[in-house]
């Protein structure tokens, strides 16, 4: 009988808190403002879209290693959001819903703020973490004034 109690608060433990959020000192879009697919994801995508879309300044500024310099993009941002028209209404990209990379940046990315990181802190972190995936997103200099 207390083999049998221990067996089910040890499941009833591993299953309750593993869809959690934690609390952070720092912005997030609010869930309603995601799309449907997002809300409907688990913590860590749900988390990453917030933080990406209400954090602009930082994730501009944060490469992506995964690969998707390919598709075009030119931060860890535009994994997260393809387009903002000029009423302001975001358009989403689902690239970040099913890349474990940026998602992965961007969870590290709200750790190191969490910290109390600098964003140079934050970028040399990233950097040095997830190099090796792939090439780095960069943003391109036009010239423009």
């Amino acid at each position: 009988m207390i083999v049998a109690t221990l067996l089910t608060s040890f499941v009833l433990t591993g299953c309750g808190g593993g869809d959690t959020a934690v609390a952070h000192n720092h912005p997030m879009a609010p869930l309603a403002e995601m799309p449907e697919r997002v809300q409907d994801s688990g913590w860590k995508i749900r988390e990453s879209y917030q933080f990406a879309t209400a954090n602009f300044e930082l994730t501009d500024v944060i490469p992506c290693y995964c690969g998707c310099v390919g598709l075009g993009h030119t931060s860890l941002y535009d994994c997260y959001v393809s387009d903002v028209n000029e009423t302001g209404k975001t358009q989403f990209d689902e690239h970040a819903e099913f890349c474990t990379i940026c998602n992965d940046i961007t969870l590290d990315t709200m750790r190191m703020l969490d910290e109390d990181k600098s964003s140079s802190e934050i970028f040399d972190q990233i950097k040095a973490d997830y190099a090796r995936f792939g090439p780095p997103t960069e943003k391109v200099e036009t010239g423009e004034s």
